[in-house]
């Protein structure tokens, strides 16, 4: 499964069939508590509303939505959201009745309108839209290349964190954050508010914060700071997983950590609450970011927690 969909990574060369190309997005992001994908991905323009709200989403849903605007823009000529202005377009992506250009025939228009449903749990899937009276006209089967079948051990094998493994795999620098992905986790543009008013003294369970210290530096720092907590740190390339000593009101808490490069002298990590309790979690950051101010570019009024 490939996400973050959009027409540059279509395919002529096999046409009249198109397929996509090139790096995606893919079903290792899945989050193994909700079975949910949580990583927002993608041009703005192409990416499903539930995307957008950070709540977690289903990543063949997304990918449906993505395929409906890529069609409606090659049907159309043109994007069916569009605006300068991200907070009217993220508004505008929400809404329930999307507008089809004359040209487009009532079949085609019903199709179009059953994949760009801002409900995922009603927008079509993929094997309804196999089935729809519009896309079976005169369609036929492509036929591509036989690839390598991927097994869901050969994904499990991607986590695999066995010594031996992790000094194959190992990066020379961290992941770089795409700029949709930066505006997404930026103070003045929060994504999820567009979605959901914010309760005043809600814990959130995720948080950020930026450094100018290089990938190296603030992963030894976060390894120092865990010990005096009570921290035992497990890492892999620049992804960290945090899991306290004590059981706490929910078990144990842990928290897993990534290093993003943002420029080549500015760094974001991010840390999320994967197990244990919130408010713990709320209370351990606390502790953290004090170990770590040294290290923090811009703390911004304490930490900035999102939902």
């Amino acid at each position: 499964m490939a996400h973050g969909l959009e027409p540059s990574f279509l395919d002529c060369k096999s046409l009249p069939f198109l397929q996509f190309r090139g790096r995606a997005w893919a079903t290792s992001l899945l989050n193994q508590e909700d079975g949910l994908l949580h990583t927002a991905c993608g041009t703005p323009n192409y990416v499903a509303p539930e995307v957008l709200a950070d709540k977690g989403y289903d990543g063949m849903a997304a990918d449906a939505w993505s395929c409906g605007i890529i069609l409606f823009v090659l049907m159309a000529g043109y994007l069916p959201f569009d605006d300068s202005n991200l907070s009217r377009l993220y508004k505008l992506i929400c809404q329930e009745n999307i507008s089809c250009p004359p040209w487009f025939s009532p079949s085609a228009k019903k199709f179009i309108k059953r994949i760009i449903d801002p409900n995922p749990d009603t927008r079509i899937t993929i094997a309804e839209i196999l089935e729809d009276e519009w896309f079976k006209k005169d369609y036929k089967p492509p036929r591509f290349e036989q690839g390598e079948d991927v097994s869901l051990d050969d994904v499990d094998a991607a986590f695999n964190d066995s010594e031996e493994y992790l000094v194959a795999e190992k990066r020379e620098r961290p992941e770089s954050m795409n700029a949709f992905a930066l505006i997404s986790r930026s103070q003045g543009f929060n994504l999820g508010n567009l979605f959901e008013k914010e309760m005043m003294g809600t814990v959130k369970r995720e948080t950020s914060f930026t450094s100018q210290c290089t990938a190296q530096e603030i992963m030894s720092k976060i390894e120092e700071a865990c010990g005096p907590l009570g921290f035992n740190v497990r890492k892999q390339n620049y992804k960290m997983k945090l899991k306290g000593d004590k059981t706490g009101r929910k078990g144990h808490l842990s928290v897993a950590t990534e290093v993003f490069e943002v420029a080549p002298s500015l760094h974001m990590v991010e840390l999320r609450k994967t197990g244990g309790d919130t408010l713990e979690f709320h209370n351990f950051y606390k502790n953290f970011s004090s170990e770590l101010k040294d290290i923090v570019w811009n703390a911004e009024s304490d930490a900035r927690l999102y939902a």
